[in-house]
C-alpha cells in the first residue's frame, strides 16, 4: 500500500461577510485562510494541491480590473507566507517542485503558479477552456486573473485522466488516479468554478484495513475539498451559502450537485479527515509519517 504524507498550509487570507459564506452567519467581516497543501509521495516526490496567494496577486489587484477583485474580496498576505517562501523554509527550492495539482483556476488557488518554473500543472481538462478567452471585467467577475498564469501555462498543463471510479467512491461515477497507484483520487466537483476537482488521499495506515479506506468508514483518508464549501461543518452538513453568494458561482445547479455528492460520500465515510480551502483543517485524525521520497521528480 502507498501512503501520501499531507501537510495543510496557508498562503494569505481573504475577507468576506460571514452571512454570505454560510446561512445563518452574522453580517460581520471575517478572515478566511487561503489554504493549499503539500503532498509527499514516496515515489513521485513532492506536489502541491493549489498555491494560495502570492505577491503577484497583490500586484494584479493594484491594476484594472484586478482592483475590482480586491474590492470584492480583500486580500491580506504576510511576509514569509507565500507557498514558495514556506517551501524554502523546509529546504526546498522553487525549481525542486515538479507538480502542482490545480483544483480550479480562481486567483486564490493559482496565485503562485509563476513561482514554480519547473512544475507541470495537473488539472481537469474542463477547467481551462471556459475561461481561456476571458479578459478584463468578464474574467475578474469569475475570480480569474489571467496574468497570474505563466506565459507557458498551456504547454505545461497535463490533463487528469478520468475513468470509472473504483468501489468506495459512490456517488462519484468517475475518478482520476493521480499517481497511478490508488493512493490519490481526483473527483469532479464543478459548479463553484468550471472543472473543479477534489482529492481523496490515503494518508493513514487504516486506509488499507477492511474497516477503513475507500470501502470502509474512511479511516486513513483525507478529503481535500477545495471550495466545495466555506467550512468543514457546512460540507459535512450540506449547508449552502447565502443566495446572494450564488451569483459568484459558475453554475449554481452544478455547485449544489457537487456539494451534495461530497456530503453523501462523507456520510458513508464519516472518519475521513476533511480539509476545505477556507477553513481550518479537521484535527485529531492520524496521518502517515513517511521516509524521504526515493526521488523528487
Amino acid at each position: 500500500m502507498t501512503l501520501v504524507e499531507l501537510h495543510p498550509m496557508v498562503a494569505g487570507e481573504c475577507l468576506n461577510l460571514a452571512a454570505l459564506t454560510e446561512r445563518g452567519g452574522r453580517w460581520k467581516v471575517r478572515a478566511y485562510p487561503a489554504g493549499f497543501a503539500l503532498l509527499r509521495h514516496p515515489q513521485a516526490g513532492y506536489a502541491l494541491f493549489d498555491t494560495g496567494y502570492s505577491q503577484g496577486v497583490l500586484s494584479a489587484m493594484r491594476r484594472w480590473p484586478g482592483v475590482l477583485y480586491g474590492l470584492v474580496t480583500p486580500v491580506r498576505l504576510q511576509p514569509g507566507q507565500t507557498a514558495r517562501e514556506q517551501l524554502a523554509a523546509l529546504g526546498m527550492a522553487a525549481g525542486d517542485l515538479k507538480t502542482v495539482i490545480v483544483s480550479h483556476l480562481h486567483a486564490d488557488h493559482v496565485g503562485a503558479l509563476r513561482d514554480f518554473p519547473a512544475a507541470r500543472f495537473v488539472l481537469d481538462p474542463e477547467a481551462y477552456p471556459p475561461l481561456r478567452h476571458l479578459r478584463g471585467l468578464r474574467a475578474a467577475r469569475r475570480a480569474y486573473l489571467p496574468e497570474l498564469l505563466p506565459d507557458d501555462f498551456e504547454t505545461r498543463c497535463e490533463a487528469l485522466r478520468f475513468s470509472p471510479a473504483p468501489a468506495g467512491l459512490h456517488p462519484f461515477t468517475e475518478a482520476a488516479d493521480v499517481f497511478s497507484d490508488g493512493s490519490t483520487y481526483a473527483v469532479r466537483v464543478p459548479g463553484h468554478a468550471p472543472g473543479m476537482t477534489a482529492l481523496i488521499v490515503k494518508t493513514g495506515a487504516a486506509a488499507d484495513t477492511p474497516a477503513g479506506g475507500l470501502t470502509g468508514d474512511g479511516s486513513g483518508l483525507t478529503l481535500l475539498a477545495s471550495d466545495a464549501a466555506w467550512s468543514v461543518r457546512a460540507l459535512r452538513q450540506n449547508m449552502g451559502v447565502h443566495p446572494l453568494a450564488r451569483f459568484a458561482f459558475w453554475d449554481v445547479r452544478q455547485e449544489a450537485r457537487s456539494r451534495k455528492a461530497l456530503h453523501t460520500w462523507l456520510q458513508s465515510h464519516p472518519l475521513t479527515r476533511v480539509i476545505v480551502s477556507h477553513d481550518l483543517p479537521e484535527t485529531g485524525l492520524p496521518e502517515a509519517r513517511l521516509p524521504e521520497p526515493e526521488h523528487d521528480s
